[in-house]
């Protein structure tokens, strides 16, 4: 029977055991130690891992209380602070070092970073040899200011080359509570430069002549400073650190659908001329013709015409006569009509249509309410001519001269051109204003016109209006396009009147004064601020309304404007200029806090003694915008924005902001709360 193997296997342990039991017996003799020795080195690693966690939480209240101190005086001895905390924390024996980081954990930060270290002597481990003792250490670190997070530039320039952000001569930048900053070189050779943060984002900062005045200097490159010049901030608030900084801007939805509508306009609508049938002549003077002689009032001068259907070819009234139609009557003339010298004609409440030419005659004519259309050829209205309410067409040239006025009431008013000259005035009331071929209207003369659409083409010389010196154009509020560019020379007024979005398909050139209603400006050409020397308010002549006290002093002014132009921005001579952008957007209309923007490469020259006010940022991205010859710029006590592809100020030129940084730690100057950070 064959023996079951568990008995076999017992049996070969026994003779194993028997024949080695020597052998066996000095391999655990030899092997006790090694495992005693083990057993001692983990337990004193163990020793040194409860030391470690000690040295960590010391390290940590160390950190902190250090940095607390450290920034409450920065004169402080940091390693005697951190070593008192160690002490009064129980820790004995130990080492401890504090020390200042600078660029830590962030560039432009500061850190105290305490090391806590202890020898922790071997003691079982000896058995294997260890002899003496190892150091068991721990850091800490903890904030103690930070200026990464600067205060946001007011004045920005975006070119990455040289000479991107320059102030020469006597010119200055004054922006206390916000940064000025490039992305390039910074060059101070100017005045003064004064701001919460002073920034060159991958480039160097030149101090030449003056100073820079600042909580921190922050440059990618270096800081060039001669010895002789100490005017900026001491060491430990200059930071050689990159800085990333981007256009605010640049991907903007909202002002990329602006863009997107540089150069639209309403259409323009087509005029025609009435349907005048062909009738009899009608001669109303002291021998009238058989047609006239009906009406005449005995053997007057005047004619009374009940009210009815005229169908007049020719319509003539001679000198010193009165012709009046009753009220409710419908007239057609397909022939012209002429009124002489000293004679008056009232249409009454009547609907008037007219082909061949319209000329009112020194004492002008009365037409009440109803329609006035007039086909193409000559208007000419002398002396006083009034208009009840209805629409009026003028198929042809409307010219009024000197001393002569044309008053209409509320409807749409439609010209084909429009001439204004030597005191000749129009006033207009609420309604639609159309002008195909443009507008002039020469020194001492005015065109008031009430609420409504505006659409004003352009004339054969590329102006959609022009005013001449002197000249006068108020504008109610309405939609408004012009077709061409609208130019005014020095002592002219304009107002734009309030809209979502005024488009205007050329360039805006103010030589005079102009008030600019609230909404969107969009200009397909420059944006030109000239000679100025007529300040708001002003008071039409016409009806007696003030205009523009809210820009009272200056020569252009507006609120809540917001203004997107293809060219670029110009402001000379000795203009007065406030313009504020709006707080809150409106769908289609301004953007909130953008005054000016466009992409244009053109340089912008900013000269003579322009002083301008300007609320909302100036977004230039790709231009050079050069402040020269006394000019001045600044928000007037509000955040005003200068974002330019390069940004240079010379001669006496002074630029400002009041722009406060919306998180009030973001400054360098401000305090920073202490956290542990390692």
């Amino acid at each position: 029977m064959k023996e079951p193997q568990t008995s076999s296997a017992r049996r070969f342990l026994v003779r194993f055991r028997d024949d080695g039991r020597a052998s066996v017996n000095t391999i655990v003799a030899l092997s006790l130690p090694v495992v005693i020795g083990a057993v001692g080195l983990a337990f004193d690693l163990n020793r040194g891992y409860g030391q470690r966690v000690m040295n960590q939480r010391v390290a940590d209240m160390a950190a902190l209380a250090t940095a607390m101190e450290y920034q409450r005086d920065d004169a402080i001895d940091i390693d005697a602070v951190a070593g008192m905390i160690a002490f009064a924390n129980g820790l004995q024996g130990a080492s401890v070092d504090a020390t200042l980081l600078t660029d830590y954990p962030e560039a432009g930060d500061s850190a105290i970073e305490v090391t806590v270290s202890r020898p922790i002597p071997f003691m079982l481990a000896s058995v294997l040899g260890f002899s003496g003792s190892y150091t068991v250490s721990a850091d800490s670190a903890a904030i103690v200011s930070s200026t990464a997070q600067y205060a946001a530039p007011c004045f920005l320039a975006l070119d990455a080359g040289g000479a991107s952000l320059v102030v020469n001569g006597g010119a200055s930048i004054n922006a206390p509570n916000c940064s000025v900053a490039a992305i390039g070189d910074l060059d101070q050779k100017g005045k003064s430069i004064a701001a919460s943060d002073i920034i060159s984002g991958s480039g160097s900062i030149t101090l030449n002549s003056g100073s820079l005045v600042a909580n921190t200097l922050r440059y990618g490159g270096s800081l060039n400073v001669p010895q002789w010049n100490s005017a900026l901030p001491p060491a430990k608030d200059r930071h050689n650190v990159a800085t990333a900084l981007a256009d605010p801007w640049a991907n903007n939805t909202e002002l990329g659908a602006a863009v997107a509508q540089i150069g639209d306009a309403d259409p323009l609508p087509a005029l025609s001329d009435p349907v005048t049938p062909n009738g009899k002549d009608f001669d109303f003077s002291w021998k009238p013709n058989s047609a006239a002689a009906a009406y005449r009032v005995g053997t007057s001068g005047d004619y009374v015409l009940p009210a009815g259907t005229y169908n007049i070819r020719k319509f003539t009234v001679g000198g010193d006569n009165k012709v009046t139609f009753a009220s409710g009557s419908t007239i057609t003339i397909s022939g012209g009509f002429a009124n002489g010298g000293g004679s008056k004609v009232d249409f009454g409440d009547s609907d008037v249509y007219v082909n061949g030419g319209f000329d009112t005659g020194s004492g002008g004519v009365t037409i009440g309410d109803g329609v006035l259309w007039i086909g193409s050829g000559t208007a000419s209205f002398k002396g006083t001519n009034t208009k009840g309410d209805g629409d009026v067409v003028i198929n042809g040239d409307v010219a009024l001269g000197g001393g002569h006025y044309f008053v209409a009431g509320k409807g749409n008013h439609s010209f084909k051109s429009l001439t204004l000259g030597g005191g000749g005035n129009m006033l207009l009331g609420d309604g639609d204003l159309t002008v195909l071929e443009g507008i002039k209207i020469n020194g001492n003369s005015e065109l008031n016109a009430g609420d409504g659409e505006y659409n004003i083409g352009a004339s054969k010389q590329g102006y959609a209006i022009k005013l001449e010196g002197s000249a006068r154009l108020f504008m109610g509020d309405g939609a408004f396009s012009a077709h061409g560019d609208i130019d005014t020379q020095g002592g002219s007024g304009i107002v734009f009147g309030e809209t979502n979005n005024h488009y205007i398909k050329g360039d805006l050139k103010i030589a005079g004064s102009a008030f600019f209603g609230p909404g969107r400006y969009t200009i397909d050409g420059d944006f030109e601020n000239g000679t100025g020397g007529t300040t708001w308010p002003q008071t039409s002549t016409l009806n007696g309304e003030q205009y523009g006290a809210a820009g009272a002093g200056y020569d252009m002014a507006g609120r809540d404007v917001s203004f997107i132009a293809s060219g670029t921005l110009k402001l000379a001579g000795g203009a007065k200029t406030k313009l504020l952008a709006a707080s809150k957007s409106v769908l289609g209309g301004e953007i909130a806090t953008l005054l000016f923007h466009s992409d244009t490469t053109s340089k912008a020259s900013w000269t003579g003694g322009s002083n301008n006010v300007f609320g909302g940022a100036v977004h230039l991205p790709g231009t050079e915008v050069s402040m020269t010859g006394g000019n001045s710029t600044n928000g007037g006590g509000t955040c005003f924005m200068l974002i330019a592809g390069k940004i240079k100020a010379a001669g006496g030129a002074v630029a400002g902001s009041a722009c406060v940084s919306s998180d009030g730690s973001s400054s360098g100057s401000g305090k920073t709360a202490v956290k542990l950070v390692k």
